[in-house]
């Protein structure tokens, strides 16, 4: 059989990064695996808006595990979980997610330093520890599985970019796979933070950032390109768009659906149906 997790590894190359599509359900997986993406992530807000929810630990570890499991099974790609804080705070609880993600067919998932529902960052110590536990069950596994080490704390305004590398290099020595800081204020600190560390770093492509080209993104030095919910809103928001027309009376703006015919050619191609 072949190994997902390694497969997936094979991807992250510093300087020439792949993009990593969050989907948010098994539709918009099968239509970005038919449109090109090399791999595919969930994505914990666009997981939770299909459930009525808000984003930050609004979903149990086994619903993001079904969820993950789902697209998994609708896909030949290499799938990642954005698994939050890891469900729970303790390592030993952060471990046993890195274990239940590989049985369910996961080539990696990510860990935040972020105590959620709070939205607080954990203590430095603590969140190495994490991490260190992570990491240690990742290398236990059969397979391999790459562990992505999150610093959130500068795009939830909660420390600065000198803590979140002084984080990231101390994940990478925890033995994190890949990082990941959200959202720096700019490129330069950007750059200031792929060159931090030896290993991938992965750049969230959205909001300012979504201007730059992949050129610009390999430039900086990134070894993955992810989108977090952005996909997923875009798609929402033009839903609310158009139905706060068409409930105030005004049908025009339906008459920006897409085929049905192609939204079709997509969820069969590559799938097998």
């Amino acid at each position: 059989m072949n190994d997902i997790g390694a497969e997936f590894r094979a991807l992250h190359k510093p300087g020439d990064p792949f993009l990593l599509v969050n989907a948010w359900d098994i539709g918009s997986a099968r239509m970005m695996q038919a449109l090109g993406a090399s791999a595919i992530a969930t994505t914990s807000a666009g997981h939770a808006f299909t459930q009525g929810r808000v984003d930050g630990g609004t979903l149990t570890r086994d619903e993001a595990l079904s969820h993950a499991q789902d697209l998994v099974s609708a896909v030949s790609l290499p799938v990642s979980g954005d698994f939050e804080n890891g469900f729970g705070e303790a390592p030993d609880h952060v471990a046993e997610t890195i274990r239940l993600a590989a049985e369910v067919g996961l080539a990696g998932c990510s860990i935040e330093d972020t105590a959620l529902p709070d939205f607080g960052p954990y203590e430095f110590d603590l969140s190495v520890e994490r991490i260190r536990a992570a990491a240690s069950a990742a290398r236990a596994l059969p397979g391999d599985f790459v562990l992505v080490a999150r610093a959130d704390g500068v795009m939830l305004g909660c420390y600065d970019c000198d803590e979140a590398i002084r984080r990231i290099r101390a994940y990478e020595a925890a033995g994190a796979d890949c990082v990941y800081v959200p959202a720096p204020p700019n490129v330069e600190e950007m750059k200031r933070i792929t060159a931090s560390v030896s290993v991938p770093v992965n750049v969230l492509a959205s909001g300012q950032f979504s201007t730059l080209t992949r050129r610009n993104f390999a430039e900086m030095g990134a070894a993955r390109l992810s989108i977090g919910a952005a996909l997923a809103r875009v798609a929402y928001g033009a839903a609310i768009d158009v139905a706060s027309g068409m409930l105030g009376g005004d049908f025009s703006g339906l008459s920006r659906a897409i085929d049905e015919d192609d939204i079709n050619k997509l969820l069969i191609r590559n799938n097998g149906d």
